[in-house]
């Protein structure tokens, strides 16, 4: 399900029936961005908490959190002791804040391409949804300072994989969204074996396949202007053999089913 509502992108407290909310942020060497992400995130969004999750990060990243935590209740950090994936790092702090009580757990990147101040859509939508994405790919959304090749590679990904695995996301690679608890309690975290940027789409593609409700809304992503990017060609390739290796499965248990009705 995919819904283009735009709305205001600005400050503002996020809906009340909600409940407690956390925004996960992974990091590694964002030394540049963390502390200025953070201060833009409280600021646009009082309310909601802040969870670090840094995998050692060699630039001092993880001081600068523990520095923005001792200064704020609301800023908690998890180290991590090796750099095992962008999937490893989420599924660590949504465990960690399931533990803590929180009734919505999000995601967002450090570098700044997820804007704090359009939370507020992603809240909002969240009100009749279980799994809010903020998608670039919908009426409305949009790419800053992306080369033609890579908006090409980002669509032509997301395309394959509403083809192979059968879902209308328009953005299932996107990482700025918001879980409902109940959501991240029924697609059994625990069974999840992906670690890197495929992640996003094993878990969109589980939220649907429960039968619960994914919505989109847009957003305008920016280009980080400081640090260096996480993704490559081989990161890329390695998430499309697995969605490859999905959507052969899923024909297979589809085909034996079939057979299996006649």
């Amino acid at each position: 399900m995919s819904d283009s509502r735009t709305g205001a992108a600005g400050g503002g407290t996020h809906p009340a029936e909600l409940g407690r909310v956390v925004m996960v942020v992974p990091t590694y060497n964002e030394a540049d961005n963390l502390e200025w992400i953070v201060e833009r995130l409280r600021r646009a969004q009082p309310e909601v908490d802040v969870l670090v999750v840094d995998d050692g990060s060699p630039d001092g990243t993880g001081a600068i959190a523990d520095r923005l935590a001792a200064a704020d209740p609301q800023v908690h950090v998890l180290h991590r002791t090796e750099k095992a994936g962008l999937g490893a790092a989420y599924l660590h702090g949504f465990r960690w804040a399931l533990d803590a009580g929180y009734d919505v757990i999000g995601e967002m990147d450090a570098d700044g391409s997820h804007q704090p101040e359009e939370l507020r859509r992603l809240l909002h939508a969240l009100t009749t949804a279980d799994l809010v994405i903020g998608s670039r790919w919908v009426p409305g959304g949009s790419v800053v300072n992306w080369p033609l090749s890579r908006e090409a590679l980002s669509r032509g990904g997301n395309l394959y994989v509403r083809m192979l695995l059968g879902i209308k996301v328009r953005d299932a690679t996107a990482g700025f969204r918001l879980f409902r608890r109940s959501t991240l309690e029924k697609i059994d975290l625990a069974t999840v074996q992906s670690t890197g940027y495929v992640f996003q789409t094993e878990l969109v593609t589980r939220t649907l396949r429960a039968g619960l409700t994914v919505t989109e809304v847009p957003i305008e992503f920016v280009e980080r202007v400081r640090g260096a990017s996480k993704m490559s060609g081989a990161v890329a390739a390695e998430s499309m053999k697995r969605v490859t290796r999905w959507g052969i499965q899923q024909r297979r248990e589809q085909l034996r089913r079939a057979w299996g009705r006649r």
